[in-house]
């Protein structure tokens, strides 16, 4: 209730007798019990709304299912790449590159390098800014005696921000609907899940013959996931595929980790400019809603829908309609296999 209403509510109780005009004594009397009375109301009402893990949002999500199961936000977890140097010298560990953007890797080894070689490296920073194109790390942000250039011959990869609270949330519901023990389906997928930068979890069992497990795993942006991060996931469940319970899998389970495969969904359609965009403009919006539909279907949905691809476009800033749209050069749905998560490929936008 508000400060008014309260304040009414308690005036009404007074006896019409007295005077509760404005600037009566009994008026003025009761406005700061009733502004009390309001601020506690609301207090309650925020209490009460957080008894709901779908109200709470941060640290005190993260902390409400704690508290109920022992889940944690899984953390933001550094870049890593390898960069090239050139000159002769020794590149100690915790060395500094940079992009002209300012994004700084540091060396996770101490090497000598003559003429040139390659160094490994991981962002200083957690999260998806280390992930940064070929090319980029050019910099020397302090100078390293003996080294005149440097360069990455392939893009930076896995890194990822903290858990998103959407995502711990899901978590926590398939925890509570589908528990985990035993070794059934939902505890491999916890398993996998445990692991930071991984995503939705599919898991085939029985896939090779009795004993046998295999888990298909896409990274937490719903791409496929490295090299690196299926070994992880490899290592934590069952170590070099052995079946001997030195990872989470019990003894005599042979596991499998791999990653799902790309399906590259390719886009091409026409589309009439609202007024006041660019090409440029809409291109960017359609891109970023066709890669959202992708991201909400990964391991979800079967089929990649002409429809909902449609929809997407039309719905992105800046169209005012649409035609002639191709997917992967058809104009049907596309069938996404269970071992494959649809990823965008290229999008040819005309303007009509």
């Amino acid at each position: 209730m508000t400060k008014e209403e309260i304040l009414a509510e308690m005036l009404s109780a007074v006896d019409d007798k007295y005077d509760k005009r404005p600037g009566s004594f009994i008026y003025d009397a009761l406005a700061p019990a009733a502004e009390k009375f309001a601020k506690a109301d609301n207090d309650i009402e925020e209490v009460k709304s957080k008894l709901s893990a779908e109200n709470l949002s941060g640290d005190e999500l993260a902390q409400w299912i704690k508290e109920r199961s022992g889940i944690e936000r899984r953390e933001a977890t550094k870049a890593i790449g390898a960069v090239t140097v050139t000159g002769t010298g020794i590149i100690n560990e915790g060395d500094l590159f940079e992009t002209e953007a300012g994004t700084q890797f540091q060396t996770t080894e101490t090497k000598s390098i003559t003429g040139s070689g390659d160094v490994d490296i991981e962002a200083v920073v957690a999260g998806s800014g280390g992930v940064v194109g070929a090319g980029t790390i050019i910099l020397f942000p302090v100078t390293l005696a003996g080294f005149t250039a440097v360069t990455n011959s392939e893009a930076t990869q896995d890194g990822f921000d903290a858990e998103t609270d959407a995502d711990l949330l899901q978590k926590y519901y398939e925890h509570i609907r589908t528990p985990s023990t035993s070794g059934n389906k939902a505890h491999y997928i916890a398993w996998a899940k445990e692991v930071s930068g991984v995503g939705p979890v599919k898991v085939f069992p029985l896939w090779d013959g009795n004993n046998t497990v295999k888990v298909v795993i896409i990274n937490s942006d719903r791409q496929p996931a490295s090299s690196e991060l299926v070994e992880d996931v490899q290592e934590y469940i069952d170590p070099g595929i052995e079946g001997l319970g030195e990872g989470a899998a019990g003894i005599g389970a042979f596991v499998t980790v791999a990653s799902a495969v790309a399906l590259e969904i390719n886009i091409s359609v026409d589309i009439v400019l609202s007024s006041g965009f660019t090409q440029e403009q809409a291109e960017e919006n359609i891109e970023d809603s066709l890669t959202q539909y992708l991201f909400d279907i990964a391991f979800v949905e079967s089929i990649v829908s002409y429809a909902r691809v449609g929809a997407a476009i039309l719905n992105s800033e800046g169209i005012e309609d649409y035609s002639n749209l191709t997917i992967n050069v058809g104009t049907s749905n596309i069938s996404i296999d269970n071992e494959e998560v649809a990823t965008l490929g290229t999008v040819n936008v005309n303007v009509s």
